[in-house]
């Protein structure tokens, strides 16, 4: 694994934090925008989608437990089916018009058919846009497919998320590792399939690991 320069989990978002223990009435609405596929979006069963468990909602309502003077708004643009290079070209309209201040980007599940470059300046197009707007990003790992092997590395869905990995060292936003931590609970005895609704997509059990990882950037 090529060595990261990320930033610090408990300092890149210390002024999100600030602001979310702020008090009436000098507070202000603070927003998260959640931009990829069908996971974010919520789909479960395809064509079922279940928004209310997936991790965009459930990291609203974790971050409410974690700040409860703050007023937070968690909004959802990612759309089923989308790759990188689809997403890529409504970001300004779709996302920095919401004037977040937090973007997470999650598209590497679909990405698989990409290549490497195509890959790599869609996202790098999202964080450039989300950097000069002066907004916090959080590259997203993907979540399993059950088609895939997990552990190995030269699995197509392993080197992609190698690379959401690489841009995040490259751009020195934050990373929240969803794929890594599939991979330790299947490395300490779990089963797979108990974090799945379906062949790629994660039940609410599947979201709530994601969302563990998304706090950790929560100080």
């Amino acid at each position: 694994m090529t060595p990261l320069h990320l930033p610090d989990p408990q300092t890149y978002l210390t002024e999100f934090a600030r602001l979310a223990r702020t008090d009436w009435p000098e507070n202000r609405m603070l927003g998260v925008v959640c931009h990829g596929h069908s996971v974010p979006s919520g789909y479960f069963v395809t064509p079922e989608v279940r928004p209310m468990e997936s991790y965009p909602h459930l990291l609203h309502a974790a971050l409410a437990r974690r700040y409860p003077h703050a007023v937070l708004n968690v909004i959802v643009t990612a759309i089923g089916g989308e790759q990188a290079v689809q997403g890529a070209p409504r970001f300004a309209r779709d996302v920095l018009t919401h004037r977040p201040d937090v973007v997470t980007i999650d598209y590497a599940l679909n990405d698989r058919g990409l290549g490497r470059e195509r890959t790599w300046k869609a996202w790098s197009t999202m964080i450039e846009q989300a950097l000069a707007a002066d907004l916090k990003v959080l590259l997203l790992t993907p979540t399993p497919d059950l088609a895939s092997e997990l552990l190995d590395p030269a699995d197509l869905l392993s080197q992609h998320a190698e690379w959401v990995r690489e841009l995040a060292g490259e751009y020195h936003v934050g990373l929240v590792d969803s794929y890594a931590a599939f991979q330790r609970f299947v490395q300490a005895g779990g089963n797979l399939p108990t974090l799945m609704s379906s062949r790629n997509h994660p039940n609410q059990a599947g979201h709530a690991l994601v969302v563990q990882e998304l706090l950790a950037w929560f100080p």
